[in-house]
């Protein structure tokens, strides 16, 4: 796999409508930004307590133009045709800080019934806001089902199972993780305790045997989702950790730090593979800019697992690939908070703290022979059993990412 050399380029860019009612100066911040697992909607948290619902792809002269407003005003649900799926407004009362879709099995083919065999809808989201509720709504009426209780601070983050199972894990500011199950009418399951800082991100491993978090620390924690135990801390980051996400097949993780740095781990060993520093790039600076101008505060895995994408305070959008330990594009962007691989590739959504969302192109690429088939083994072998397998060393390495 070659990088492509094309920089990132700025398809549309979304902002919100002035709502009459809030003060525009406070809380219009877009913490959170996320696609449901078919590619069919987008979520965006627009500040003022609102939620976009929107059908993906974009229209036409949305992608068009650069900039398009999206209008709140009032009202429980607001609701736009777009052929079938209908865009919605939700009202959530509280600032959103966390954002996320299950990843429940759609309904089969010839099946109209739009409830799931555990008789909930085939497609929620996931809301986390500031008085510590959990508000989840069933996507396609945008009608509230759970507002799950328990958390004491802000829910800053939201991660489902990927496996199809109704298991919520949340992430807040109280120091804790909570997991809830949806087919029990939202019950809280369990709570991990273990970080002493506020808890910013949560990732569950696509093979759903993990679940990594990052809080105000210098380490990440790792969790068994059979057992809810500490696995192991990871440690070596600088300054706090604020980041985190799995590759497709699980042999990787990736976490991103105010110290300007990416570690990839090896989730299985705790080993650290390879660290991505980022260099700001002064030409992109103002004399006005303070000195930890490349904090992190995203990163995220491409769908193929071949690339990451990382927003920091030095106002640019780095794209990386695996094997090299430098940036293979970048673009500039202002007050960047979070980003999001498109499911299906070739585009990044970023939100920022005004409120905006941008739609960026991302390299698509070729997956080669080798790596899919690493990525087919990794699925179902942890690192343990590779190593165990009778094949040559170099294989090994391959098969572990030591080399690319």
């Amino acid at each position: 796999m070659k990088p492509s050399g094309e920089e990132p380029v700025l398809l549309a860019e979304l902002k919100p409508g002035r709502p009459q009612r809030y003060d525009w100066k406070s809380s219009c911040e877009t913490w959170s930004v996320a696609f449901s697992p078919d590619g069919a909607w987008f979520a965006w948290s627009q500040g003022h307590c609102v939620v976009k619902l929107i059908p993906w792809p974009l229209g036409e002269a949305e992608l068009g133009c650069k900039t398009s407003e999206r209008k709140s005003r009032g009202g429980k649900v607001e609701t736009w045709s777009r052929g079938a799926a209908k865009e919605k407004t939700l009202e959530c009362g509280q600032i959103v800080w966390g954002l996320a879709f299950s990843a429940w099995p759609a309904a089969e083919d010839g099946n109209t019934d739009p409830t799931c065999a555990l008789g909930l809808p085939c497609l929620v989201l996931a809301t986390g806001l500031n008085d510590g509720q959990i508000k989840v709504w069933e996507v396609q009426t945008g009608h509230l089902l759970f507002s799950l209780l328990g958390h004491q601070d802000v829910v800053r983050d939201l991660s489902f199972a990927p496996n199809g199972s109704p298991i919520l894990v949340s992430a807040s500011r109280d120091k804790t993780l909570r997991v809830w199950d949806l087919s029990r009418d939202g019950r809280q399951v369990q709570v991990l305790s273990g970080h002493v800082q506020w808890v910013y991100c949560c990732s569950i491993s696509p093979d759903c045997s993990m679940l990594c978090s990052a809080a105000g620390e210098k380490s990440a924690l790792l969790w068994s989702m059979r057992s809810y135990t500490l696995i192991r801390r990871l440690d070596g980051h600088q300054s706090s950790v604020v980041s985190c996400d799995f590759s497709p097949d699980s042999a990787l993780l990736v976490t991103a730090s105010y110290d300007a740095c990416v570690i990839m781990w090896d989730p299985y060993t705790g080993e650290q593979l390879r660290t991505l520093r980022h260099v700001p790039l002064h030409s992109t600076l103002d004399s006005s800019s303070e000195i930890h101008t490349s904090s992190l505060r995203s990163v995220c895995f491409s769908p193929e697992g071949l690339y990451l994408a990382t927003v920091a305070d030095d106002r640019l959008l780095r794209i990386w690939a695996l094997e090299f330990r430098s940036p293979v594009a970048f673009a500039p962007m202002t007050n960047g908070l979070c980003c999001i691989y498109f499911p299906h590739g070739g585009f990044i959504a970023t939100g920022t703290r005004d409120g905006h969302v941008q739609f960026w192109t991302a390299p698509r690429v070729l997956s080669s022979l080798k790596h899919l088939c690493r990525r087919a083994l990794r699925t179902f072998l942890t690192t343990y059993q590779v190593l165990a397998l009778p094949i040559p060393r170099k294989l090994k390495e391959f098969l572990t990412y030591r080399t690319f």
